[in-house]
């Protein structure tokens, strides 16, 4: 599976975003996809994930914030970010898995990645 991230952008804190994850060469719905985030000099960490049967698991960051979806129409997976704050800003990355068991973790628990999009949140 090919990924590719985008709707990245620099916004004013309180602002929104929708990050866009565009797959190819397999279908999302039979993934576990997530997205990571990695802020400048700090590890990469899970953020949201939606799970292959629908089911969605966020931070406790992104809880009440943020909002995962797949559309199978466009093989899409999406993160809505409501809310944000200068601590938000980071790489975000999407992140797929073909297994029933997938978390937010650890970054190695997934193989593919896309190339990642730049968010940056302004105070």
């Amino acid at each position: 599976i090919q990924l590719v991230e985008s709707g990245g952008d620099s916004v004013q804190g309180g602002g929104s975003l929708r990050l866009s994850c565009a797959a190819s060469g397999a279908v999302v719905s039979n993934y576990c996809m997530a997205w990571f985030r990695q802020p400048p000099g700090k590890e990469r960490e899970g953020v949201a994930r939606i799970h292959s049967d629908g089911s969605t698991l966020y931070s406790a960051s992104a809880l009440r914030r943020f909002t995962i979806s797949r559309d199978n129409t466009k093989n899409t997976v999406y993160l809505e970010m409501n809310n944000l704050k200068p601590e938000d800003s980071a790489m975000y990355y999407c992140a797929a898995v073909r297994s029933a068991f997938c978390g937010l973790g650890s970054a190695l628990g997934y193989p593919d990645w896309g190339q990642g999009t730049q968010v940056i949140v302004s105070s």
